[in-house]
């Protein structure tokens, strides 16, 4: 991983805040002119620790919408098959987040879904794809208080 000072864990930090901010404000927020910031922030999206710029959207002004994270078990724990479930997983756009964690199962994931129906007909689907799944447990959220927090890189990196 390249070595970061402080101004760029600052370019970072403030990126993560405001993504549309301009070069020139950004440059005024970490103290460099226009043309040093923009050089530490193309070197920064160079190297890979930018991978792209979005919007957040308010889903729930769109469409109505549910979140599910559900519980995976995999049948079996060789690296095939760990593999096999995740090149599966992959292709259901329902599926916004996939992590494998440590504890009682293999995978935590997140869905967003139409209805519980719609997570129900999902999940039939993604049994039917024979991806190696022994069992699964479902929660659905009922209020997010705190969601899309950027990590706080000033207190996660040593410069």
């Amino acid at each position: 991983m390249e070595k970061l000072d402080l101004i760029d864990i600052k370019i970072l930090a403030e990126l993560q805040r405001n993504g549309r901010i301009t070069n020139a404000a950004l440059a005024d927020v970490v103290g460099l002119s226009p043309s040093s910031c923009l050089q530490r922030l193309k070197r920064l999206e160079n190297s890979g620790l930018i991978s792209g710029y979005s919007a957040n959207l308010v889903i729930s002004k769109l469409a109505e919408s549910i979140t599910v994270f559900t519980e995976v078990t995999l049948s079996d724990h060789r690296p095939t098959d760990f593999s096999k479930f995740e090149n599966g997983i992959a292709r259901f756009t329902e599926v916004t987040e996939c992590h494998l964690v440590s504890g009682g199962y293999d995978y935590l994931l997140k869905f967003a879904c139409r209805s519980v129906a719609s997570y129900q007909q999902t999940m039939e689907l993604v049994l039917e794809a024979s991806i190696g799944i022994e069992k699964y447990f479902s929660y659905i959220v009922i209020k997010s208080p705190i969601t899309g927090r950027a990590p706080p890189l000033e207190k996660l990196i040593r410069p």
